[in-house]
Protein backbone atom coordinates (compact mmCIF):
# COMPACT_ATOMS: atom_id res chain seq x y z
CA UNK A 1 0.00 0.00 0.00
CA UNK A 2 1.61 3.64 -0.96
CA UNK A 3 0.65 6.66 1.45
CA UNK A 4 1.59 10.75 -0.07
CA UNK A 5 2.14 13.30 2.19
CA UNK A 6 3.33 16.34 1.90
CA UNK A 7 5.49 16.29 4.81
CA UNK A 8 7.20 13.53 3.24
CA UNK A 9 8.84 15.47 0.62
CA UNK A 10 5.62 15.15 -1.51
CA UNK A 11 6.98 11.46 -2.54
CA UNK A 12 5.08 8.16 -2.04
CA UNK A 13 6.38 6.09 0.74
CA UNK A 14 5.60 2.29 0.28
CA UNK A 15 4.16 0.39 4.12
CA UNK A 16 3.57 -3.16 4.53
CA UNK A 17 0.63 -4.28 6.89
CA UNK A 18 -2.42 -2.77 8.09
CA UNK A 19 -0.47 -2.16 11.78
CA UNK A 20 2.00 -0.01 9.89
CA UNK A 21 -0.73 1.95 8.00
CA UNK A 22 -3.00 2.61 10.70
CA UNK A 23 -0.02 3.81 13.07
CA UNK A 24 1.84 5.59 10.36
CA UNK A 25 -1.61 7.22 9.63
CA UNK A 26 -1.41 8.26 13.07
CA UNK A 27 1.86 9.94 13.15
CA UNK A 28 1.63 11.99 10.68
CA UNK A 29 -1.71 13.43 11.88
CA UNK A 30 0.52 14.25 15.23
CA UNK A 31 3.61 15.46 13.13
CA UNK A 32 0.92 17.65 10.86
CA UNK A 33 -0.04 19.56 13.97
CA UNK A 34 3.83 19.97 14.87
CA UNK A 35 5.88 19.86 12.29
CA UNK A 36 9.59 19.38 12.34
CA UNK A 37 11.97 21.95 10.93
CA UNK A 38 11.78 21.96 7.06
CA UNK A 39 14.63 20.28 5.35
CA UNK A 40 17.42 21.81 3.43
CA UNK A 41 17.10 22.24 -0.56
CA UNK A 42 17.32 18.98 -2.50
CA UNK A 43 16.92 16.93 0.56
CA UNK A 44 14.20 14.95 2.01
CA UNK A 45 12.81 12.93 5.24
CA UNK A 46 13.30 8.82 4.70
CA UNK A 47 11.04 6.32 6.79
CA UNK A 48 12.93 3.95 8.08
CA UNK A 49 11.28 0.41 9.94
CA UNK A 50 7.86 0.97 8.32
CA UNK A 51 8.20 -2.91 7.45
CA UNK A 52 8.55 -4.19 10.56
CA UNK A 53 5.58 -5.98 12.18
CA UNK A 54 5.06 -3.94 14.96
CA UNK A 55 5.30 -0.48 15.38
CA UNK A 56 8.25 1.21 17.20
CA UNK A 57 7.14 2.49 20.91
CA UNK A 58 8.53 5.99 20.12
CA UNK A 59 9.01 8.30 17.32
CA UNK A 60 12.70 7.49 16.35
CA UNK A 61 11.51 5.81 13.29
CA UNK A 62 11.96 9.48 11.25
CA UNK A 63 15.81 10.39 11.19
CA UNK A 64 16.91 13.13 9.36
CA UNK A 65 20.08 12.54 7.26
CA UNK A 66 22.81 13.96 6.12
CA UNK A 67 21.83 14.50 2.19
CA UNK A 68 23.95 13.74 -0.69
CA UNK A 69 23.51 17.18 -2.21
CA UNK A 70 24.45 18.44 1.60
CA UNK A 71 27.98 16.96 1.60
CA UNK A 72 28.81 17.82 -1.96
CA UNK A 73 28.15 21.66 -1.33
CA UNK A 74 30.16 21.19 1.57
CA UNK A 75 33.46 19.87 -0.40
CA UNK A 76 33.08 22.78 -3.52
CA UNK A 77 32.99 25.41 -0.35
CA UNK A 78 36.05 23.63 0.91
CA UNK A 79 37.84 23.51 -2.46
CA UNK A 80 37.48 27.15 -3.00
CA UNK A 81 38.32 28.52 0.41
CA UNK A 82 42.17 26.02 -0.38
CA UNK A 83 42.29 27.93 -3.55
CA UNK A 84 41.81 31.35 -1.71
CA UNK A 85 44.07 30.16 0.96
CA UNK A 86 47.11 32.36 0.83
CA UNK A 87 50.47 30.45 2.01
CA UNK A 88 53.51 32.45 2.33
CA UNK A 89 55.86 31.08 4.75
CA UNK A 90 56.39 28.24 6.89
CA UNK A 91 54.04 29.33 9.55
CA UNK A 92 51.30 29.50 7.10
CA UNK A 93 51.91 26.28 5.36
CA UNK A 94 51.61 24.63 9.32
CA UNK A 95 48.31 26.26 9.79
CA UNK A 96 47.07 25.11 6.25
CA UNK A 97 48.36 21.36 7.19
CA UNK A 98 46.98 21.40 10.88
CA UNK A 99 43.40 22.82 9.52
CA UNK A 100 42.81 20.64 6.45
CA UNK A 101 45.18 17.75 6.71
CA UNK A 102 45.64 17.64 10.49
CA UNK A 103 44.25 14.45 12.78
CA UNK A 104 41.40 17.01 13.23
CA UNK A 105 41.60 18.62 10.11
CA UNK A 106 38.47 18.98 8.10
CA UNK A 107 39.64 16.28 5.58
CA UNK A 108 39.46 13.71 8.48
CA UNK A 109 36.02 15.54 9.81
CA UNK A 110 34.25 14.94 6.36
CA UNK A 111 35.74 10.99 6.14
CA UNK A 112 33.90 10.45 9.25
CA UNK A 113 31.00 11.68 7.62
CA UNK A 114 30.67 8.34 5.44
CA UNK A 115 29.29 6.39 7.99
CA UNK A 116 25.90 8.11 7.11
CA UNK A 117 26.11 7.73 3.71
CA UNK A 118 23.50 5.34 2.56
CA UNK A 119 25.22 2.25 0.99
CA UNK A 120 24.12 2.62 -2.56
CA UNK A 121 26.07 6.25 -2.43
CA UNK A 122 28.82 5.72 -0.38
CA UNK A 123 31.33 4.16 -3.63
CA UNK A 124 30.44 7.54 -5.53
CA UNK A 125 30.85 9.69 -1.99
CA UNK A 126 33.83 7.96 -1.99
CA UNK A 127 35.41 8.77 -5.12
CA UNK A 128 34.13 12.77 -4.24
CA UNK A 129 36.11 12.56 -0.70
CA UNK A 130 39.26 11.01 -2.30
CA UNK A 131 39.32 13.60 -5.07
CA UNK A 132 39.10 16.53 -2.36
CA UNK A 133 41.73 15.27 -0.13
CA UNK A 134 44.33 14.54 -3.26
CA UNK A 135 43.38 18.38 -3.98
CA UNK A 136 44.51 19.40 -0.55
CA UNK A 137 47.53 17.46 -0.29
CA UNK A 138 48.64 19.13 -3.68
CA UNK A 139 48.14 22.36 -2.49
CA UNK A 140 50.17 21.77 0.52
CA UNK A 141 52.93 20.20 -1.35
CA UNK A 142 53.38 22.82 -4.19
CA UNK A 143 53.34 25.08 -1.59
CA UNK A 144 56.01 23.50 0.72
CA UNK A 145 58.16 23.23 -2.28
CA UNK A 146 57.70 27.03 -2.69
CA UNK A 147 58.39 27.74 0.60
CA UNK A 148 61.45 25.96 0.73
CA UNK A 149 62.89 27.33 -2.39
CA UNK A 150 62.30 30.68 -0.85
CA UNK A 151 63.90 29.85 2.28
CA UNK A 152 67.37 29.06 0.65
CA UNK A 153 66.85 32.29 -1.84
CA UNK A 154 66.84 33.89 1.44
CA UNK A 155 70.41 32.57 2.63
CA UNK A 156 71.84 33.49 -0.49
CA UNK A 157 73.51 30.08 -0.93
CA UNK A 158 73.35 28.27 -4.15
CA UNK A 159 72.87 24.93 -3.05
CA UNK A 160 73.40 23.72 -6.82
CA UNK A 161 77.39 24.57 -6.41
CA UNK A 162 79.47 21.10 -5.53
CA UNK A 163 80.18 20.79 -1.79
CA UNK A 164 83.44 20.98 0.00
CA UNK A 165 85.08 18.20 -0.45
CA UNK A 166 85.85 16.16 3.25
CA UNK A 167 89.19 15.95 3.85
CA UNK A 168 91.13 12.59 4.25
CA UNK A 169 94.01 12.37 6.82
CA UNK A 170 96.94 10.14 6.33
CA UNK A 171 99.01 7.60 8.35
CA UNK A 172 101.55 9.08 10.17
CA UNK A 173 105.22 8.49 8.25
CA UNK A 174 106.30 7.03 11.82
CA UNK A 175 103.28 4.81 11.42
CA UNK A 176 103.51 3.15 8.25
CA UNK A 177 107.44 2.34 8.53
CA UNK A 178 106.54 0.51 11.85
CA UNK A 179 103.84 -1.54 10.22
CA UNK A 180 106.08 -1.91 7.43
CA UNK A 181 108.67 -3.55 9.98
CA UNK A 182 106.28 -5.54 11.45
CA UNK A 183 105.44 -7.28 8.35
CA UNK A 184 108.87 -8.24 7.13
CA UNK A 185 109.75 -9.98 10.37
CA UNK A 186 106.29 -11.51 10.65
CA UNK A 187 107.13 -13.37 7.30
CA UNK A 188 109.93 -14.84 9.24
CA UNK A 189 108.10 -16.40 11.75
CA UNK A 190 108.35 -13.51 14.62
CA UNK A 191 105.50 -12.26 16.91
CA UNK A 192 104.55 -8.78 18.38
CA UNK A 193 104.57 -7.89 22.01
CA UNK A 194 104.69 -4.76 23.93
CA UNK A 195 105.69 -3.48 26.96
CA UNK A 196 104.70 -1.23 29.62
CA UNK A 197 106.50 2.48 28.93
CA UNK A 198 107.04 3.70 32.61
CA UNK A 199 109.11 0.73 34.13
CA UNK A 200 111.47 -0.18 37.35
CA UNK A 201 114.82 -0.03 37.67
CA UNK A 202 115.17 -3.73 37.12
CA UNK A 203 113.97 -4.57 34.19
CA UNK A 204 115.19 -1.68 32.15
CA UNK A 205 118.93 -1.86 33.28
CA UNK A 206 119.78 -4.27 36.21
CA UNK A 207 118.62 -7.28 34.45
CA UNK A 208 120.07 -6.41 31.12
CA UNK A 209 123.96 -6.24 33.31
CA UNK A 210 123.58 -3.35 33.82
CA UNK A 211 124.27 -2.43 37.52
CA UNK A 212 123.88 0.81 39.12
CA UNK A 213 127.33 1.66 38.83
CA UNK A 214 127.91 0.90 35.70
CA UNK A 215 129.65 3.36 33.26
CA UNK A 216 127.37 2.34 30.24
CA UNK A 217 124.11 3.64 32.21
CA UNK A 218 125.26 7.44 31.14
CA UNK A 219 124.63 6.52 27.77
CA UNK A 220 121.31 5.95 28.03
CA UNK A 221 120.37 8.85 30.73
CA UNK A 222 116.88 9.17 31.14
CA UNK A 223 113.68 10.57 32.69
CA UNK A 224 112.85 9.87 36.72
CA UNK A 225 109.61 9.72 38.12
CA UNK A 226 109.70 11.94 41.39
CA UNK A 227 107.51 10.56 43.66
CA UNK A 228 109.14 7.10 43.05
CA UNK A 229 112.67 7.31 42.09
CA UNK A 230 113.13 3.81 41.16
CA UNK A 231 110.65 4.41 38.47
CA UNK A 232 111.32 5.76 35.04
CA UNK A 233 110.58 6.13 31.31
CA UNK A 234 112.21 3.08 29.73
CA UNK A 235 115.03 4.37 27.28
CA UNK A 236 114.57 0.77 25.31
CA UNK A 237 111.88 -1.95 24.66
CA UNK A 238 114.58 -4.37 25.66
CA UNK A 239 112.01 -4.47 29.01
CA UNK A 240 109.79 -6.41 27.18
CA UNK A 241 112.62 -8.82 26.20
CA UNK A 242 113.40 -9.28 30.14
CA UNK A 243 109.52 -9.79 30.69
CA UNK A 244 108.98 -12.32 27.93
CA UNK A 245 112.47 -14.19 29.44
CA UNK A 246 110.90 -14.41 32.43
CA UNK A 247 107.74 -16.24 31.71
CA UNK A 248 110.23 -19.11 30.54
CA UNK A 249 108.12 -19.93 27.20
CA UNK A 250 111.09 -21.19 24.90
CA UNK A 251 111.84 -20.77 22.36
CA UNK A 252 111.26 -17.22 22.24
CA UNK A 253 110.96 -15.23 18.55
CA UNK A 254 109.34 -12.04 18.66
CA UNK A 255 109.85 -7.99 18.29
CA UNK A 256 109.20 -5.24 20.64
CA UNK A 257 108.28 -2.10 19.25
CA UNK A 258 106.89 1.06 21.25
CA UNK A 259 107.78 4.88 22.50
CA UNK A 260 111.15 4.81 24.49
CA UNK A 261 112.39 8.28 25.90
CA UNK A 262 116.03 9.62 26.56
CA UNK A 263 117.48 13.02 28.19
CA UNK A 264 119.43 14.35 25.13
CA UNK A 265 119.24 17.25 22.78
CA UNK A 266 117.10 17.81 20.24
CA UNK A 267 118.94 18.12 17.09
CA UNK A 268 118.07 17.12 13.60
CA UNK A 269 119.89 13.60 14.09
CA UNK A 270 118.23 13.24 17.91
CA UNK A 271 115.21 13.68 20.03
CA UNK A 272 114.33 13.23 23.81
CA UNK A 273 111.59 10.92 23.01
CA UNK A 274 111.79 8.14 19.56
CA UNK A 275 110.05 5.30 18.23
CA UNK A 276 112.15 1.67 18.30
CA UNK A 277 111.61 -2.26 17.47
CA UNK A 278 113.76 -4.63 19.20
CA UNK A 279 114.40 -8.35 18.62
CA UNK A 280 114.76 -11.42 19.98
CA UNK A 281 115.14 -15.09 19.08
CA UNK A 282 116.25 -17.57 21.90
CA UNK A 283 116.57 -21.36 20.94
CA UNK A 284 118.89 -24.00 21.11
CA UNK A 285 122.10 -24.05 18.86
CA UNK A 286 121.74 -20.19 17.56
CA UNK A 287 124.63 -18.57 16.47
CA UNK A 288 125.89 -15.16 14.79
CA UNK A 289 125.34 -16.29 11.39
CA UNK A 290 121.64 -16.22 12.36
CA UNK A 291 121.62 -12.92 12.97
CA UNK A 292 123.29 -11.51 10.41
CA UNK A 293 120.74 -13.63 7.45
CA UNK A 294 117.91 -12.42 9.50
CA UNK A 295 118.76 -8.77 9.56
CA UNK A 296 120.35 -9.05 5.86
CA UNK A 297 116.87 -10.00 4.72
CA UNK A 298 115.17 -7.26 6.56
CA UNK A 299 117.13 -4.37 4.56
CA UNK A 300 116.88 -5.75 1.45
CA UNK A 301 113.45 -6.02 2.31
CA UNK A 302 113.18 -2.69 3.54
CA UNK A 303 114.93 -0.50 1.03
CA UNK A 304 116.14 -2.40 -1.63
CA UNK A 305 118.49 -5.24 -2.60
CA UNK A 306 120.82 -2.12 -3.95
CA UNK A 307 120.89 -1.23 -0.69
CA UNK A 308 125.35 -1.91 0.81
CA UNK A 309 125.27 -3.49 4.49
CA UNK A 310 127.96 -3.54 6.78
CA UNK A 311 128.91 -4.35 10.15
CA UNK A 312 131.06 -3.07 13.00
CA UNK A 313 132.08 -4.71 16.13
CA UNK A 314 130.78 -2.64 18.88
CA UNK A 315 130.29 -3.23 22.80
CA UNK A 316 126.90 -3.44 24.84
CA UNK A 317 126.64 -4.88 28.07
CA UNK A 318 123.66 -6.97 27.30
CA UNK A 319 125.10 -8.45 24.34
CA UNK A 320 128.30 -10.24 23.64
CA UNK A 321 129.87 -10.58 21.04
CA UNK A 322 127.77 -7.09 20.03
CA UNK A 323 127.97 -5.36 16.62
CA UNK A 324 126.49 -2.28 14.80
CA UNK A 325 125.14 -2.03 11.75
CA UNK A 326 125.00 0.50 8.81
CA UNK A 327 123.43 1.20 5.58
CA UNK A 328 124.55 3.31 2.51
CA UNK A 329 123.26 6.72 2.81
CA UNK A 330 120.62 6.98 0.16
CA UNK A 331 119.93 11.34 1.07
CA UNK A 332 123.05 11.70 -0.68
CA UNK A 333 123.62 8.42 -2.29
CA UNK A 334 126.67 7.92 0.07
CA UNK A 335 128.95 11.05 -1.32
CA UNK A 336 128.54 12.71 2.37
CA UNK A 337 125.71 14.58 3.94
CA UNK A 338 124.82 16.11 7.23
CA UNK A 339 122.97 13.16 8.25
CA UNK A 340 125.42 10.60 7.92
CA UNK A 341 128.54 13.23 9.32
CA UNK A 342 129.75 13.19 5.79
CA UNK A 343 130.85 9.36 5.89
CA UNK A 344 128.30 7.96 3.62
CA UNK A 345 127.38 5.33 6.12
CA UNK A 346 124.21 5.61 8.42
CA UNK A 347 124.25 3.26 11.67
CA UNK A 348 120.62 1.85 11.51
CA UNK A 349 120.84 -0.91 14.16
CA UNK A 350 122.79 -2.24 16.98
CA UNK A 351 123.13 -6.19 17.39
CA UNK A 352 124.81 -9.10 19.32
CA UNK A 353 124.48 -12.43 20.98
CA UNK A 354 122.38 -12.50 24.16
CA UNK A 355 124.86 -12.09 27.06
CA UNK A 356 124.59 -15.28 29.40
CA UNK A 357 124.46 -12.71 32.80
CA UNK A 358 120.93 -12.11 30.80
CA UNK A 359 119.50 -15.59 30.39
CA UNK A 360 120.53 -16.29 33.82
CA UNK A 361 119.11 -13.28 35.36
CA UNK A 362 115.51 -14.45 33.36
CA UNK A 363 116.09 -18.65 34.51
CA UNK A 364 116.73 -19.55 31.19
CA UNK A 365 119.97 -22.08 31.27
CA UNK A 366 122.44 -20.30 29.22
CA UNK A 367 124.48 -23.80 29.18
CA UNK A 368 121.66 -25.04 27.11
CA UNK A 369 120.39 -21.91 24.78
CA UNK A 370 121.56 -19.07 23.23
CA UNK A 371 119.98 -16.21 21.17
CA UNK A 372 120.28 -12.88 19.52
CA UNK A 373 119.14 -9.43 20.16
CA UNK A 374 118.79 -6.63 18.13
CA UNK A 375 117.27 -2.69 18.67
CA UNK A 376 116.57 0.21 16.04
CA UNK A 377 115.17 3.16 15.81
CA UNK A 378 112.00 4.13 13.65
CA UNK A 379 112.68 7.13 12.79
CA UNK A 380 116.15 6.48 11.17
CA UNK A 381 114.80 4.22 8.65
CA UNK A 382 112.12 6.50 8.25
CA UNK A 383 114.30 9.55 6.79
CA UNK A 384 116.03 7.41 4.95
CA UNK A 385 113.02 5.22 3.46
CA UNK A 386 111.05 8.81 2.20
CA UNK A 387 114.30 11.36 2.07
CA UNK A 388 113.62 13.02 5.31
CA UNK A 389 116.51 15.55 6.59
CA UNK A 390 115.18 16.58 10.27
CA UNK A 391 113.87 14.40 12.63
CA UNK A 392 111.82 16.67 14.78
CA UNK A 393 109.52 17.53 11.59
CA UNK A 394 107.95 13.83 12.65
CA UNK A 395 106.64 15.21 16.31
CA UNK A 396 105.65 18.74 14.83
CA UNK A 397 102.37 17.89 13.50
CA UNK A 398 102.71 20.29 10.45
CA UNK A 399 99.93 19.27 8.07
CA UNK A 400 102.45 20.30 5.20
CA UNK A 401 104.21 17.79 5.97
CA UNK A 402 101.81 15.03 6.98
CA UNK A 403 99.96 15.86 3.84
CA UNK A 404 102.57 14.37 1.86
CA UNK A 405 102.24 10.67 3.25
CA UNK A 406 98.62 10.92 2.10
CA UNK A 407 97.97 7.31 -0.24
CA UNK A 408 101.47 5.76 1.14
CA UNK A 409 101.27 2.33 2.06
Amino acid sequence: MFIHSPILGGKFTKVFGWNGILWMISYIISIEKNPPPAPPPGGGYILIGLANRQPPTDNSFLRYLCPMNGLQEKIEAYKKEIEAYSIQNAKDLEAYRIQFLGTKGIVKSLMAEMKDVPVAEKKAMGQLLNEFKNFAEEKYASAKELTEHQEVEGTGIDYSLPGQPMLTGSRHPISLMRQRIIQIFQRLGFSVADGPEIEDDWHNFTALNLPEDHPARDMQDTFYVQQQPAWLLRTHTSNVQIREMQKGKLPIRMIMPGRVYRNETISARSHCFFHQVEGLYIDEQVSFADLKQTLYFFVRELFGQHVKVRFRPSYFPFTEPSAEMDVSCMLCDSKGCSVCKKTGWLEILGCGMVHPNVLENCGIDSNKYTGFAFGMGIERPTMLKYGIKDIRLFSENDLRFLKQFTGAY
